[in-house]
């Protein structure tokens, strides 16, 4: 059984058994179970429409497990003879599963959290990993909102910018690592741009484009990660590249700047280089002056170091590290390479080492301990 299609149908599936009746964590349940009898395959093969076979299995699963806790909900379940979806018939509910995920009872963080997990395929570690939470408190997160949701109705769509959250951390876990996952991310938010014309989305949908642009370029043949000073701009693709800037332009042009936009800029100003040292790096540090005040986010104040790094130079770029938390992700990583820049490959080595320790993918962790390597190198020459 073809796993990928299983994980592509799962989110319109339980999106059916949500509108027939019922409550999201038991869906949710109910398709993981047929998903498995999918995987396990019967004695006549793979069934000719899988999408009736899956919804027609994951409600039958439903009832059985309505049926026995009906004496603690005190409702009847009425068991009703649903017609099978017509062969071929291409539905899809993804996005009106994730405003419906996005439920008012809930709190957008935990919305997001809970979306992540049921629709977007995310791992509970990987959402952690998203909110900088450790993974057994995105656990108790998660279930707090299934529990919140697990007698509400699903007709009161949430809002916009809830979803927006999802499709990018969606599209960021994709982007890092599975190429579908990111394209699933792009293919939703062009159908909420154009459904609701939200300047965010416009500026969500640029910022993909513009950094989907520059997947082949990412890594080498080996899997291993090329750095985006580095990296071949012959092999970024500029389609991509000038629907993004179009989008964006279309979008700034509103004067509703968010900081969806706000990423997007940084990305075409990266885009707009043909070369790494041509990079604006003064308006990259204007620009995440505007996203640390729109958002007064940790990792836009980490990024902006960076970028202070390669406008004013390495000092001033550790100066503005000094006020962050070192605890934050990849703050030793920014260090090392800043201590490099500043003439400092003791301290740069000794740090790429330390930060390859708590890298947080193996093809990061490799280019962390590659770059220690190759400072000792040079120390011991």
């Amino acid at each position: 059984m073809d796993e990928a299609l299983l994980r592509t149908l799962t989110p319109t599936v339980i999106g059916v058994l949500v509108r027939r009746g019922a409550d999201f964590a038991a869906a949710e349940d109910a398709v993981q179970d047929a998903l498995v009898e999918a995987v396990r395959g019967g004695p006549d093969g793979p069934p000719r429409d899988l999408k009736a076979w899956l919804v027609t299995v994951a409600w039958r699963k439903f009832l059985d497990a309505a049926r026995a806790e009906t004496s603690r909900r005190h409702r009847e379940v009425r068991v009703e003879a649903e017609p099978l979806p017509e062969p071929g018939e291409a539905v899809d509910d993804t996005l009106q599963l994730y405003f419906l995920c996005a439920h008012p009872s809930l709190t957008p963080a935990s919305a997001v959290a809970l979306t992540l997990r049921a629709v977007g395929g995310l791992t509970t570690r990987q959402i952690a990993q998203a909110y900088l939470v450790p993974e057994a408190t995105m656990a108790q997160r998660i279930s707090r909102a299934k529990r919140t949701v697990s007698d509400v109705r699903f007709n009161q769509p949430g809002d916009v910018a809830t979803v927006l959250r999802v499709l990018y951390l969606v599209f960021n876990e994709g982007y890092s690592g599975d190429v579908d996952l990111a394209a699933e991310a792009i293919r939703l938010t062009r159908q909420l741009a154009a459904k609701t014309g939200h300047e965010e989305a416009a500026g969500l949908l640029a910022l993909m484009l513009l950094h989907h642009a520059r997947r082949s370029a990412r890594t080498r043949p080996d899997g291993s990660l090329v750095t985006l000073a580095e990296q071949d701009r012959g092999l970024w693709d500029t389609r991509l590249i000038a629907e993004g800037v179009d989008v964006l332009q279309a979008a700034l042009a509103r004067d509703r700047l968010g900081e969806f936009q706000a990423q997007a800029a940084i990305a075409a100003l990266h885009a707009d280089a043909y070369t790494a040292e041509e990079t604006d790096w003064v308006q990259i540090v204007e620009w995440y002056d505007e996203l640390v005040r729109l958002t007064d986010s940790p990792v836009a104040r980490l990024n902006r170091a960076v970028a202070v790094g390669e406008a004013d130079g390495p000092r001033a770029g550790l100066a503005a590290l000094a006020v962050l938390d070192p605890g934050l992700p990849r703050h030793t990583a920014v260090a090392a390479y800043l201590h490099e820049r500043d003439g400092d490959p003791v301290t740069a080595a000794r740090l790429y080492a330390e930060a390859a320790r708590s890298a947080p993918s193996l093809p990061e962790r490799d280019h962390l301990t590659k770059q220690a390597a190759r400072l000792n190198a040079r120390l011991r020459g």
